[in-house]
């Protein structure tokens, strides 16, 4: 049998909640539409996700949206089939979400109240101690009623609250990735990179003509230094080669300050004895280093000078030269070529250094209008993705999300 077409996203930004039965209650505010969104970022985390929908959030959306969302069919009633027991009872569900959350739904659940789907599947949930997310969404003046207060501080203790947001005097209901990081960040179990040895390189380096005047890569390291970020909070032992950038090391990274390309090859060629299970350059390396530079600072009266530039060896190509078992990332960037194009300058890259992944993006003009976004393409020797235009921190995350996959499948084999 064929399995739904929803089907094919799940797991594809992260295997976080592989296992993980979710149920959603979706009750009648206009943020109700907002649910498809989280149903789907909770599936590419590789969750199971089942919707329980109100009369009032099918008033708005109809149920079929809902199946084709998440492949699962929708609670809308409860029937003699006893839906609310198959996916609220003890052991049932590993999770409950209400997205959103109305005052009328709280007040119910506060008050053991189960006289609609979304009430009864609560209550049970609830008993059975399935934990419950509630992401709340109201007019502020409902939201500050005594009543709704008092529903709140009775159930604050028994379940998470995801705070909204106050905008234009209404209690908004958060926004999906909100609910997705909390989701992740308190029930995630990807223990992929728990204790492993992790090297990463970041920022650009500084090529000297003299003691003052340098070449250089324009790069702030943030890619790398969210990555090495990420990798830490996922439980690795971090260590970040950094030449001379823009961002803060993440607390918890040992961190190796250089400048040079030469430096930057020494600090990795050093640390390599130590033996890594993870070596990810992510550096924007000069490529091309000053032959001969000048010990004392060059006079600015000459109309021309010359510099001569030498190439310099390509770290990527020293890893598997230490190490043959590590797990290589390396990083590809092009200017103002088309997608075809940077996948096979990657491909002969990732040939060439016997990397397992590379990271590919095009740094050209519409990067440049935008440096706080990319849109990277992973590139191993079977397979291409990309990303999309995302903010650096989102980049990162799915960055960090297609090593922990090809990391976890190689580990495997």
């Amino acid at each position: 049998m064929r399995k739904h077409p929803s089907l094919d996203i799940v797991s594809s930004d992260g295997t976080e909640l592989v296992g993980k039965k979710i149920v959603l209650c979706i009750t009648g505010s206009v943020a109700a539409y907002k649910s498809i969104e989280l149903a789907r970022f909770l599936m590419r985390h590789g969750a199971d996700v089942t919707c329980v929908a109100s009369k009032a959030a099918t008033d708005l959306i109809k149920p079929s949206y809902f199946k084709w969302a998440t492949g699962n069919e929708v609670i809308t009633k409860l029937t003699g089939n006893l839906e609310h027991i198959k996916v609220a009872d003890y052991k049932q569900s590993d999770l409950i979400i209400v997205y959103p959350c109305t005052a009328n739904t709280l007040g119910k659940l506060a008050h053991g109240i189960d006289d609609t789907p979304i009430s009864t599947v609560l209550s049970v949930g609830f008993g059975s101690k399935i934990p419950i997310i509630i992401s709340l969404a109201m007019h502020q003046a409902m939201y500050e009623n005594p009543a709704v207060r008092k529903n709140i501080e009775f159930l604050k203790d028994k379940v998470s609250f995801i705070e909204p947001q106050f905008i234009e005097g209404k209690a908004k209901a958060a926004e999906p990735e909100q609910v997705l990081d909390f989701v992740l960040k308190k029930y995630g179990a990807s223990l992929v990179f728990e204790g492993k040895k992790v090297l990463i390189t970041a920022g650009p380096t500084l090529e000297y003509i003299d003691p003052i005047r340098v070449i250089t890569n324009q790069s702030s390291g943030k890619t790398g230094v969210l990555l090495a970020q990420e990798l830490v909070s996922a439980g690795a032992k971090v260590t970040l080669i950094y030449g001379p950038g823009t961002e803060t090391p993440p607390k918890g990274a040992k961190v190796v300050r250089v400048q040079t390309s030469m430096d930057m090859l020494k600090a990795v060629q050093g640390e390599m004895r130590n033996r890594f299970d993870i070596v990810i350059l992510a550096a924007a390396v000069s490529d091309y280093t000053v032959e001969k530079p000048s010990k004392t600072k060059i006079k600015s009266n000459a109309d021309k000078i010359v510099v001569k530039l030498k190439k310099v060896p390509k770290i990527i190509d020293e890893i598997k030269k230490i190490q043959r078992d590590a797990f290589l990332v390396g990083f590809k960037a092009e200017t103002n070529v088309s997608k075809k194009e940077l996948i096979v300058s990657s491909r002969k890259k990732l040939g060439e250094s016997r990397a397992d992944m590379i990271v590919a993006n095009d740094i050209g003009a519409r990067y440049k209008k935008d440096p706080s976004k990319n849109n990277v393409v992973i590139i191993d020797s079977k397979d291409s993705l990309e990303s999309g235009w995302k903010d650096k921190e989102k980049i990162a995350k799915f960055i960090s999300n297609q090593i922990e996959q090809r990391f976890e499948k190689r580990s495997i084999l």
